[in-house]
């Protein structure tokens, strides 16, 4: 859809659906993929280099005057809710909204 894929039939049914809500002047600058550091990269003791630690979103967009992280689950697994607390903890100013995808 307008030269993008998506991971999930749900995902490209949501983008559809902000692309009309953007229309509207609903909701403004929707972003796909948007990437979120919530660690920085290091090398450890031994001289290894670790890479950061990044959330990607679905979507992100402005509703209202707040900015909306979106992401299509079908299910919350352990590593998604654990980069979910770290992206809500250090990036306060943002709503994360999770949209279940139909089984």
């Amino acid at each position: 859809i307008d030269g993008y894929t998506f991971d999930s039939l749900a995902e490209a049914e949501r983008y559809r659906q902000l692309k009309l809500m953007e229309q509207a002047g609903v909701i403004s600058d929707l972003r796909l993929q948007p990437r979120y550091e919530l660690q920085k990269a290091f090398t450890d003791y031994e001289g290894t280099r670790q890479r950061a630690i990044v959330y990607v979103g679905d979507f992100a967009y402005s509703e209202k005057g707040k900015w909306i992280i979106e992401d299509t689950k079908g299910v919350e697994t352990p590593v998604f809710k654990l980069k979910k607390k770290m992206l809500l903890y250090l990036y306060p100013h943002y709503r994360l909204r999770v949209i279940k995808a139909k089984s």
